[in-house]
């Protein structure tokens, strides 16, 4: 089955730049084109995507902005965030915006083709960036070791608290009880060791965990 996407960037040359990439990898196809996320979000009314790919910068509604608009919507597909700019500001900008993807425009083909289909799986994948600025900012923010490792359900939900959704959404979207994600998101901050989600989240990326 093809996988469908709709790629934003102000850009045209970079645009088409990324559409021919992408066209090229088995089983994508670039089938939604536009120059910011306004147009973007227009056009997803008529033409139902898989994968919405952005770039992060734009004029009017940017990816940040455009995350924020699909998160918001029922069934909304996954985003992909793209940026020139290694810097950990903007990936805090897309994890917090609801993001499930963020990488720097000058990623492989094949680290691309890699990182949809680990989206499209449900995974939430941060290509890694210099993050030191993290705990500049967050003073509070520490690096110590985990208690223990995750389960590839408490990751699920660590990836939807780092993209802002509550314990009824995030119930909602993986179908479970209320009660039972907030004991999966109380024994998440007992292993990273944190006392609220918002750091918990800033040590997972700074952990390169999410």
């Amino acid at each position: 089955m093809t996988t469908r996407i709709a790629l934003a960037d102000d850009q045209a040359l970079i645009r088409k730049g990324l559409i021919s990439v992408i066209n090229e990898l088995p089983g994508l196809e670039v089938v939604v084109e536009a120059a910011s996320g306004e147009p973007l979000l227009e056009a997803l009314a008529e033409t139902p995507v898989d994968l919405v790919v952005s770039d992060i910068r734009m004029p009017g509604v940017d990816g940040i902005e455009l995350c924020r608009r699909l998160k918001a919507l029922d069934d909304a597909p996954p985003v992909l965030l793209l940026t020139t700019f290694d810097d950990h500001e903007l990936m805090l900008a897309a994890v917090q915006a609801g993001a499930q993807g963020f990488a720097l425009k000058d990623i492989s083909p094949e680290d691309l083709a890699e990182l949809v289909a680990a989206i499209l799986n449900g995974e939430g994948r941060l290509q890694p960036v210099n993050t030191a600025g993290v705990a500049e900012r967050y003073p509070y923010q520490d690096d110590s070791p985990v208690v223990d490792a995750f389960s590839n359900r408490e990751l699920d939900i660590l990836r939807l608290i780092a993209g802002g959704y509550s314990n009824r959404e995030i119930a909602r979207s993986i179908h479970l009880a209320e009660g039972t994600v907030k004991n999966y998101v109380s024994e998440i901050l007992d292993k990273l060791n944190t006392r609220d989600r918002t750091r918990a989240v800033l040590k997972a990326i700074t952990l390169r965990i999410i």
